[in-house]
């Protein structure tokens, strides 16, 4: 059993809240900028001061108030990331209340059961569709008195009923809940079985928020640190972002999707952001894409080689040498530059979670001047609970324990958690809470070793571990994520569990492909028939060879079967979080599963 304890600034505070972080920031910089809002797509970004956003957050909070919302009282948030999805939540705290996030992608089942279980009073939706979501399932929900939408005037409306609403009643419920008190409830995306809600504490927040100005102080803190969060707000590590920004000074914007995430880079030109794998996937491969054939493109792998041996000198004895260093140099110019334009151009770094980001792309970023800092936590720890940190870089772990946890390594190899940062347990559940700790420490369900300085690496999930007919253990993740970073892959499912070898199920990204034939020579064709076409095969048997590289020969992928459909939230086999929900696939999917198995002649057959 491996252990390791990172010393937190000072211990938790019985008054801290999230309330009181915004209180403390007006108190002693009103006139410094929270957020940059737009007002409309493809606009300018308009500066909010600490004041005049406490200020609004207050008017919204009196007709919570006036609404008949009481302290304790659970209200339920769906929309995309946008400033009022920012201004509710701390409208919702300053009133008392307790936020309740609910993905604007949720079905009308999923929103049942999260209000249900919450006990949510009010909701407060975007649209006008959101509000027919919710009320498909009105008539189960008794304890919701109303449904607001945002795009119908939700906060005009707010702050006008709540005129007659006396300051001193918004001074009192802001000043009431303390750290062990319940700041939201987050339901878990839920890869198997139904959601559970999460129940986070204000000291949670606090702790970790103000742990983190200690800890990523130069990238979240630094003069003129700006960060654009385009993951839902319903996300919790998004949720921690627009808290920690408060004790830290940086400026905070919102984009509402990733397919306006290039433009919205170019204008607001943020110093850091938080992200998934998957984004830094889709900037290479669309980088790589642009590049065309020919020339260009070996021009563009050439640089990326670069960059990434560059980076990898950086971690040696002497560092990189002369010559890689001229050669660094001479890419930065030609082609690094222009992927740096493409993120805003003032760029700094990046903090990765929610999935292993793989070295290779970790390694290319560093090089292209672009940190990416890979970290590592759970709903239930309130987000970071492990990341690598600016002085403190392992590319290919998730970094060490964040000031003021505790990581430890049981004997089965299991990731416990300890720290001011952890939940007080799921709602309505004790026995799940019970099964969830031990000695109070937090069980993860996730697979990792820690080596001698303390750096997590995670090496998969404990329920997901395939043992092969041979009684081999293989952790998909590794494969998964390498074969992911081909252009033409969206997901992978690793399977193999009780059989002779280990195969995938793969589907296609249907937006790389044109330009992906395109470059290679070939004609135009949808998913399906790239699917069953040979020169693609033969591009996906490359990659799967390079993606066992990382592996032992048993270990390997022999077969891969490629589906005529991707996985995606709409179809139901991605959560919001976009992790696949692999019991699903492989329940839905399970004749193409026996499929790669009727020749048991492991081969490079599809």
């Amino acid at each position: 059993m491996r252990e390791f304890h990172a010393e937190g600034i000072t211990r938790a505070e019985p008054h801290w809240s999230i309330p009181w972080l915004l209180r403390d920031r007006l108190a002693t910089h009103p006139d410094a900028v929270y957020v940059e809002r737009r007002q409309s797509i493809g606009g300018g970004w308009t500066p909010v001061t600490v004041a005049a956003f406490a200020a609004e957050v207050v008017s919204v909070a009196k007709g919570l108030v006036a609404r008949g919302v009481e302290p304790g009282d659970r209200v339920a948030l769906m929309a995309k990331t946008r400033y009022e999805w920012t201004l509710l939540d701390y409208a919702i705290w300053f009133a008392g209340g307790v936020g309740v996030p609910v993905y604007e992608t949720s079905s009308a089942e999923q929103v049942r059961w999260i209000c249900a279980d919450a006990g949510v009073r009010l909701a407060i939706v975007e649209t006008p569709a959101h509000a027919h979501v919710v009320g498909q399932v009105r008539d189960d929900l008794p304890g919701l008195t109303d449904v607001l939408v945002i795009d119908e005037g939700a906060v005009t409306t707010l702050a006008g009923e709540g005129r007659d609403v006396a300051d001193a009643e918004i001074e009192r419920r802001s000043t009431q809940a303390g750290a062990d008190d319940l700041a939201t409830i987050i339901y878990t995306s839920g890869t198997t079985g139904r959601p559970k809600g999460v129940e986070l504490t204000h000291g949670n927040f606090v702790s970790l928020s103000l742990n983190g100005v200690e800890g990523l102080g130069e990238v979240c803190a630094a003069p003129g640190a700006r960060t654009l969060m385009f993951m839902p707000l319903a996300h919790v590590f998004a949720r921690y972002l627009q808290v920690v920004c408060l004790p830290s000074g940086a400026v905070i914007g919102h984009s509402p999707s990733t397919r306006t995430l290039l433009p919205d880079l170019d204008s607001f030109k943020p110093t850091f952001v938080l992200a998934v794998p998957r984004v830094f996937e889709k900037v290479y491969n669309s980088a790589e894409q642009s590049a065309g054939s020919g020339t260009r493109l070996r021009l563009f792998r050439w640089s990326a080689k670069v960059a990434i041996e560059y980076s990898r000198a950086l971690d040696t004895p002497g560092g990189p040498s002369a010559a890689l260093t001229a050669q660094h140099r001479l890419a930065g110019a030609l082609v690094h530059g222009k992927v740096r334009a493409a993120l805003g151009g003032a760029l700094q770094w990046a903090v990765s979670g929610g999935a292993p980001l793989g070295e290779r792309l970790g390694h290319f970023y560093r090089g292209i001047g672009v940190r990416v800092l890979e970290g590592y936590g759970l709903t239930e720890t309130c987000a970071p609970t492990t990341v690598n940190r600016p002085g403190l870089t392992k590319v290919g772990t998730v970094g060490p324990a964040f000031p003021g946890t505790a990581v430890r390594i049981d004997d089965d190899g299991q990731v416990l958690i300890s720290g001011p940062h952890v939940f007080r347990g799921y709602r309505h559940d004790v026995e799940a809470t019970k099964a969830a700790f031990e000695d109070g420490w937090f069980r993860t369900g996730d697979l990792g070793a820690l080596d001698d300085d303390g750096y997590l690496t995670i090496t998969g999930r404990s329920k997901e571990i395939i043992v092969t007919a041979g009684g081999k253990n293989v952790a998909p993740a590794v494969l998964e994520d390498r074969l992911r970073g081909h252009p033409l892959i969206s997901q992978v499912v690793v399977v193999g569990d009780q059989r002779p070898f280990i195969g995938a199920l793969v589907t296609l990204d249907a937006e790389m492909l044109p330009g992906w034939l395109a470059n290679h020579g070939l004609p135009a064709m949808d998913v399906v028939s790239a699917g069953h076409d040979e020169r693609v095969l033969e591009a996906l048997d490359r990659a799967v060879d390079r993606a066992n590289e990382a592996v032992s020969r048993a270990e390997s992928i022999r077969k891969i079967h490629v589906l005529p459909t991707d996985f995606t939230e709409a179809n139901g086999y991605l959560t919001p979080s976009l992790k696949v929900k692999r019991g699903l696939v492989l329940k839905d999917f399970a004749a193409d599963v026996d499929e790669l198995y009727v020749d048991t002649r492991a081969s490079g057959n599809h």
